[in-house]
């Protein structure tokens, strides 16, 4: 059993107000509102006197003060007599290195990021009463990670303790017994500012916006995602703190934090169900490397370092992908149907017996006559267990069946002997031919090389027209010599687990989810069988040709059909000019499915620029330079066929660009993006290039418009669209 990493530290409600109670707050006074960067007299504030942003700069200093002495505490523990052996030594040295990792202290990122007083009446003559009122304060500080000093009384409590939750939920309306809410404003990992939003002002219960929070969501982005921890809205956190026994679907727009989300959530599952999931494991699913590796930071900022990424296409990388397929083959190849096919295929290499078995055994031979066989063959295929699986239980149901004769015979075997009879060279030989060991990719590759085996399987699954688009123009001799497309892929992994079991992880998040097929749910579903998911996505920016329809549906291609299916509406990233300007495609993309409501209002973010002709790259050149006078990151997103001509059009204005998911830096903030590979992407300032090939480069203008759809909506400041030719007509007038 490995040893368990001493020095764990997990903050509790009850430890945060037992730390409270030790140390009271005294009162001083009522509350007057909200201030940024002043005082605000309040019952859970200090007694007046001195400057508070010194006072919180001073708690800054003290927290990192007592991070650094518990990374110190942990660094210097001596395990070299505390285990047994070399395996539980090689854990826990594992774990204290992974430990050591966790507690460092990044100068850029601020420990803390909130602060919560409550004011609770107490009986007069109590401990911790004021002298001027029946009140005692209890103030805790919210960040990244819990802290503690020397004491063990937490300094600062993790933002996913119970205790914290009320940071994100409270209002005026219900102000969950808190009397004030600090947030603090940041330069670097320096405290500038601060803003208090006090809970107990009576009022028409309008909730104030925060400026620090809105200047936090504007924030430049340069280098990868970062977490939005201290921003996170009360209907983001429901979601974020939802149970792990349960399955969650977030359908959300542009804008409205969902991927962010899904990563705080698999953050706080960690924090909820730490000892399960370090049992069973967590993974993020991305749709591209680029997206993986934009995101990467989030949860390492969080302190959670043991979160897997992936894409797809490599949780089934069985064989190497070198072929694609055109779009119908793909829309037949990832078509639910296909795991029947590819069942029936498989069970078809099961066969029956034409003779008695004899088993020799000493002097005595034993005979299951062929009937016999045929009947177990018949119940293993009915529990319909795994090709594997049953292939090894049908030796033991055998020389069961030749115990039985032995003891009807008056002998007295025992388990030793029965595992001696499946061993017996007859009765290997006898399933080895009724059962023979079947090799995934070769299952795949007869069934998409040979039409009358393709067929005998899909008769009644399949039309010809669809049986004509999955087979090769041209049968492969091999595994190793065939062209694979990554549909095929998906395909050889089904195949797998109807031979095998797929291992199932404790959660799978599943991000851009609406571009899967039916077989790639199927592959995620089987990596999360006994766990749960959390399937994050847009229906309006389903750009492949097998995009999904509805969640319902694809919910139960991922095997979990009773999740609960949140909706985010409310959007922080994209400005409402330009979410606006975008959501006029919806009717023709996603009919029904509500708009983005943005909650940043930002004139002058949107620009539409009609190019003269044959002046599209100059203008496109033109409005990158105009946004890289700004602060913060610009993303150039055009249709694939113009990237090398855009790319050379750069070069010769004297400016490099990024490629999609490279680490943008103060001095690299230009990144050329395909339109293919702009989702999950956002940039601060972003130039568009002509919308209406961007629409044409899709095999169908919907997927095409969908594409689009996703280019409008990358920008958190400002969007500049380029055109030389008309835009397409669902954009509705010019009117920019």
């Amino acid at each position: 059993m490995p040893a368990r990493c001493p020095y764990e530290d997990r903050t509790t409600e009850a430890s945060a107000r037992a730390h409270a109670a030790r140390h009271p707050e005294p009162a001083t006074g009522t509350a007057t509102g909200a201030a940024t960067g002043a005082e605000t007299p309040h019952p859970a504030e200090a007694p007046p006197g001195g400057d508070p942003l010194a006072r919180e700069r001073a708690h800054l200093a003290a927290s990192r003060a007592a991070l650094r002495a518990m990374r110190e505490d942990v660094e210097s523990l001596d395990l070299t007599d505390v285990t047994a052996n070399w395996v539980n030594a090689a854990v826990l040295n594992a774990q204290i290195e992974e430990r050591i990792k966790s507690l460092a202290d990044l100068s850029h990122t601020p420990l803390f990021f909130g602060r919560l007083d409550y004011v609770r009446e107490v009986s007069a003559g109590e401990e911790g009463a004021a002298p001027d009122g029946p009140y005692r304060a209890e103030r805790f500080y919210i960040g990244r990670r819990h802290v503690h000093d020397p004491a063990g009384d937490p300094m600062v409590i993790d933002w996913r303790a119970p205790v914290s939750q009320p940071f994100y939920q409270a209002s005026r309306t219900n102000p969950l017994d808190v009397a004030l809410r600090r947030r603090f404003g940041y330069t670097g990992g320096d405290i500038t500012a601060y803003e208090d939003e006090d809970l107990t002002a009576s009022g028409d219960g309008a909730e104030a916006t925060s400026r620090l929070l809105q200047q936090e969501i504007e924030r430049p982005r340069v280098g990868p995602m970062r977490d939005i921890v201290a921003t996170i809205q009360p209907e983001q956190d429901e979601i974020v703190r939802s149970g792990l026994s349960g399955t969650v679907c977030v359908q959300g727009g542009p804008g409205t934090g969902k991927t962010a989300v899904g990563l705080h959530r698999v953050a706080y599952l960690l924090y909820a169900h730490r000892e399960r999931l370090a049992r069973t494991g967590t993974l993020v699913i991305g749709p591209n490397d680029s997206f993986l590796r934009y995101i990467e930071q989030v949860l390492p900022a969080l302190g959670e370092l043991t979160v897997h990424q992936a894409t797809v296409d490599s949780l089934v990388a069985h064989v190497p992908v070198t072929g694609a397929d055109p779009a119908p083959t793909a829309i037949v190849k990832g078509d639910a149907r296909m795991a029947e096919v590819l069942r029936r295929a498989l069970r078809s290499h099961v066969g029956r017996p034409t003779e008695s078995l004899v088993v020799v055994r000493g002097s005595r031979r034993w005979r299951v006559p062929a009937d016999e066989i045929t009947t177990l063959i018949e119940e293993l295929l009915a529990r319909d267990i795994r090709y594997g699986a049953a292939r090894e239980a049908l030796p033991q149901r055998i020389a069961h069946a030749v115990l039985i004769r032995m003891e009807q015979a008056g002998e007295a075997p025992d388990d030793r002997v029965q595992n001696a009879v499946a061993r017996d060279r007859a009765v290997k030989a006898l399933v080895k031919e009724v059962w023979p060991p079947v090799d995934p990719a070769k299952l795949v590759l007869r069934l998409l090389g040979d039409a009358d085996f393709l067929h005998t399987h899909s008769a009644d699954l399949l039309t010809d027209e669809e049986r004509t688009a999955l087979l090769w123009p041209k049968p492969y001799r091999g595994v190793k010599s065939a062209r694979w497309s990554a549909a095929d892929a998906v395909l050889i992994d089904e195949a797998r687990d109807l031979v095998e079991r797929t291992p199932s992880l404790g959660h799978v998040v599943l991000d851009e989810a609406q571009d899967l097929s039916p077989m790639q749910y199927r592959a995620v579903g089987r990596r999360c069988s006994t766990g749960s998911a959390t399937v994050l996505g847009d229906l309006a920016q389903g750009t492949t040709a097998w995009a999904t329809p509805a969640w319902p549906e694809a919910l139960h291609h991922l095997g979990k059909p009773d999740a609960h299916v949140e909706e985010l509406t409310a959007g922080f990233r994209v400005p409402r000019e330009v979410i606006a300007y975008a959501s006029r495609l919806l009717p023709a993309i996603a009919p029904g499915l509500a708009e983005v409501r943005s909650v940043r209002e930002s004139p002058g973010s949107l620009r539409l620029v009609r190019a003269g002709e044959g002046a599209l790259l100059p203008g496109l050149v033109e409005a990158c330079h105009a946004a890289l006078t700004h602060e913060g990151s610009t993303g150039l997103i055009v249709p694939d066929p113009l990237v090398e001509a855009a790319r050379a059009a750069l070069v010769g204005a004297g400016l490099s660009a990024l490629a999609p998911g490279e680490e943008t830096r103060a001095d690299a903030r230009l990144t050329l993006v395909p339109a293919s590979l702009a989702k999950g992407l956002e940039y601060d300032y972003v130039v568009l290039g002509e919308p209406g090939a961007v629409v044409d480069a899709e095999p169908t203008r919907g997927a095409g418009l969908r594409r689009l759809y996703v280019g409008l909506t990358r920008a958190v400041s400002g969007l500049t669209v380029v055109h030389e030719r008309e835009l397409p007509e669902e954009l509705g007038a010019d009117t920019h």
